[in-house]
């Protein structure tokens, strides 16, 4: 293995790790986008172009699009609550 390779899965490890230690979800996404986007160059290093382009679509792509409207979402509906909340109260 060359250097480059022992420097993207040092890379990978902190990804893993700092992923776990998160507090903000937003953060942990992006941290996840950096991992699989870490994982597909080390498959092009490997020389299996096809999984790097799988890793990179699906992992980085796809998946992170789904996080990031599932934290929206989440958000959406705390707003609604919040709202819903005030607006009793202000009836009472």
């Amino acid at each position: 293995m060359t250097t480059f390779q022992y420097i993207l899965l040092i890379f990978l490890v902190v990804c893993a790790i700092s992923v776990s230690f998160s507090k903000s979800l937003l953060n942990s996404i992006l941290i996840y986008m950096s991992y699989s986007l870490i994982m597909s160059i080390l498959w092009v290093c490997l020389e299996s172009p096809d999984l790097a382009i799988t890793e990179a679509a699906v992992g980085a792509g796809i998946t992170s699009v789904l996080f990031f409207a599932t934290l929206k979402k989440i958000h959406a509906i705390r707003i609604e609550q919040e709202q819903k909340k005030e607006e009793a109260e202000s009836h009472e």
